[in-house]
C-alpha cells in the first residue's frame, strides 16, 4: 500500500479517518480499500482516549469496510476475543474518578482534554499489571482484576503516580479510587450485577487522593498487604441503592494521604 504523503493526508476530509482524538489528530485513514485493510490490521495498536472513542472508530471502520466490499471476519473475531479475555467468577473492581472535574474544566478550558488523556494513560499503565480495562466514561475509568491484591497494588501505584506528577498551572489534581469484589455476570456488553453498582457507589463516596475498599476486598488481601501499608476500618456505611450496609476500609501508607473527612454520599449504619 503506498504511504500517504503529508500533503495528501492534509487534503483528506475528517470523514476519511476512523479516529480523530480530542486534540484533532486524525488516525486510521479509511478513504480507499487498501487503507481500510490497513486500518483493520492496525486497530488494536491504537491507544484510544476512552471506550466510547474506540466504539465510534470501530463503527466507522466497519462501515468503510462494508462500503468497499471488505468482509472483516478476522477483525470481528479479534474484537470478540478481546471481550472474552475479561475474567469471570469472583473478581475485584477498581473504579477511578477525578475529584472536582467540573472545577478543573472551568480553570483549564480547552486544556482539560489533554489533562484527561494524561490521567487515563497514568491509570492504564497501573491497570495493565494484573488487570483489564473494562470501560471509560467521562472522568471515570473502570477496571477489573482476577486477584484482589493486584487491584490494591494498582490503586496504590495510581495514587503515587498522581502525587508525583506536576499538573498544569500547579493545580491540585486528585483521583478518588474505590475497590469492591463480587461475582457479576459477564455479557456481550460488559459486567452486570449489583457488585458493579456497589463499586461505583464506593468510588464516588471517596475523596480525592483516597483509596477505599469494601470488606469483600479486605477479606481477599493479606492481613499485612505490604511493608508500611495498613488497612484501616472506616466503619459500616449504607449506600443509596444497595440493600445491605458495607464495612469500609481505607488504605494507609506513609507516602499516601491518609487524613480525609467522612465518606461522601453514604450514611453511617447504626
Amino acid at each position: 500500500m503506498p504511504r500517504l504523503s503529508a500533503k495528501e493526508r492534509a487534503q483528506l476530509p475528517n470523514s476519511a479517518f476512523a479516529y480523530i482524538d480530542s486534540r484533532g489528530r486524525r488516525r486510521l485513514p479509511i478513504h480507499d480499500a487498501a487503507h481500510v485493510r490497513n486500518a483493520l490490521a492496525r486497530f488494536s495498536q491504537v491507544v484510544f482516549e476512552d471506550e466510547q472513542a474506540r466504539d465510534r472508530a470501530r463503527s466507522r471502520l466497519l462501515r468503510a469496510a462494508k462500503k468497499h466490499g471488505i468482509m472483516p471476519i478476522g477483525f470481528i473475531n479479534a474484537q470478540l476475543r478481546s471481550r472474552r479475555k475479561l475474567p469471570r467468577g469472583h473478581v475485584t473492581f477498581l473504579l477511578t474518578d477525578i475529584e472536582d472535574s467540573t472545577g478543573l474544566l472551568g480553570r483549564l478550558d480547552d486544556q482539560y482534554g489533554s489533562l484527561l488523556a494524561d490521567i487515563r494513560r497514568l491509570v492504564r499503565a497501573a491497570v495493565r499489571s494484573g488487570g483489564h480495562e473494562v470501560s471509560v466514561t467521562g472522568d471515570d475509568l473502570f477496571a477489573v482484576f482476577e486477584h484482589a491484591p493486584a487491584a490494591l497494588d494498582a490503586a496504590m501505584a495510581i495514587q503515587r503516580a498522581m502525587h508525583a506528577r506536576a499538573w498544569p498551572g500547579g493545580l491540585d489534581v486528585r483521583l478518588r479510587i474505590g475497590l469492591h469484589r463480587g461475582r457479576p455476570a459477564l455479557t456481550d456488553t460488559g459486567y452486570v450485577g449489583l457488585s458493579v453498582h456497589a463499586a461505583a457507589r464506593i468510588c464516588f463516596a471517596a475523596h480525592g487522593g483516597q483509596i477505599v475498599m469494601s470488606s469483600a476486598v479486605r477479606s481477599a488481601v493479606p492481613e499485612s498487604p505490604a511493608a508500611g501499608v495498613s488497612l484501616r476500618s472506616l466503619g459500616i456505611w449504607r449506600f443509596r441503592g444497595l440493600p445491605e450496609p458495607l464495612e469500609m476500609f481505607q488504605v494507609d501508607a506513609a507516602d499516601l494521604e491518609t487524613d480525609f473527612p467522612p465518606l461522601r454520599s453514604a450514611v453511617p449504619a447504626k
